[in-house]
């Protein structure tokens, strides 16, 4: 019997020869379909990866099995079938006997169906999550409209907490070259409530904030303390529809990647980079002496190798 730890690492193990999720009436695919949900958890994550491995002997275990098979406890199977849409695990047991008898009785095996791996298939979701910001870009206007938006905001405040603070980084680093007051909070609670206080108190008018699944409780109620402060708040997040994006003025929706244990953001990425690009248009004069100024300070202090 495999330790919890070596159960968990075959569960999101990159294995050779898997299906991408195009072919739809494939068992990986059928799978892919119930399974295929942003906020499940990475834990959860690992118990659809272990099914979708392993569907032929993995629905007809126990609970108290396939709980030992993932390494993970029996409340959290129960837990990982509520949260795709099953009353228990029984009845998900039952669905998963359905596609594995297809399967024994002469489906295509789902490492035939061709040549794509795991990884090709989480590039696959992205690639799609990207076209679709592409056709959202068709009209630009609310973009460029936020960007100036921005822009003005002074100081300018970067919110995003737990899993979305590497988004907020980011946006705030790139933010500080063409803008004089960026401000970054990425710790909840009363750091975050001080943080949105002073800019409002500064004179900042605008918070853009990132929500990445799993949402964070801690952000709903920080950008509900900006929006009482006084500030607007545009949102970069996953979903246009849920308790964070009911409170933001604007929300730019992006999907993420949730093919491999740990989402990926491959499109919420090019929308931060989106949004800095039209703050730098909103005012070219100040962007290009800031960009120079700080060209200059990086070379006389050589912060960067010379390729």
């Amino acid at each position: 019997m495999p330790s919890p730890q070596q159960a968990r690492a075959q569960a999101s193990a990159i294995t050779s020869g898997k299906t991408a999720p195009e072919a739809e009436a494939s068992p990986t695919s059928q799978l892919r379909g119930l399974f295929d949900r942003p906020r499940l958890s990475p834990g959860q994550r690992r118990i659809a990866q272990y099914l979708i491995e392993h569907i032929t002997e993995a629905a007809f275990l126990s609970i108290t099995d396939l709980a030992e098979r993932v390494g993970v406890s029996q409340p959290s199977v129960t837990r990982f079938a509520a949260a795709v849409g099953f009353s228990g695990y029984p009845a998900l047991r039952e669905k998963l006997q359905t596609i594995a008898l297809g399967t024994l009785a002469g489906g295509p095996p789902a490492a035939e169906e061709n040549g794509s791996n795991e990884l090709q298939a989480a590039v696959d979701a992205e690639i799609d999550n990207l076209e679709n910001l592409r056709r959202d870009f068709a009209d630009p206007d609310q973009v460029i409209d936020i960007g100036r938006k921005l822009s003005r905001s002074t100081p300018l405040t970067i919110l995003g907490l737990r899993i979305s603070a590497s988004l907020a980084e980011y946006f705030a680093y790139a933010a500080r070259r063409v803008h004089p007051d960026v401000r970054l909070v990425t710790r909840g609670g009363s750091v975050a409530y001080d943080a949105l206080l002073q800019s409002r108190e500064a004179g900042g008018t605008w918070v853009l904030a990132f929500s990445m699944p799993r949402h964070a409780q801690e952000t709903l109620t920080a950008v509900r303390v900006a929006r009482s402060a006084g500030l607007q708040v545009a949102l970069i997040t996953d979903l246009a529809l849920g308790p964070v994006a009911d409170e933001a003025d604007v929300v730019f929706a992006t999907g993420t990647g949730s093919r491999l244990v740990f989402d990926s953001y491959a499109a919420p990425g090019v929308m931060a980079a989106a949004l800095l690009q039209a703050m730098t248009d909103a005012d070219p004069e100040r962007t290009q002496a800031r960009l120079e100024d700080y060209e200059h300070i990086s070379d006389q202090h050589q912060f960067f190798l010379r390729d």
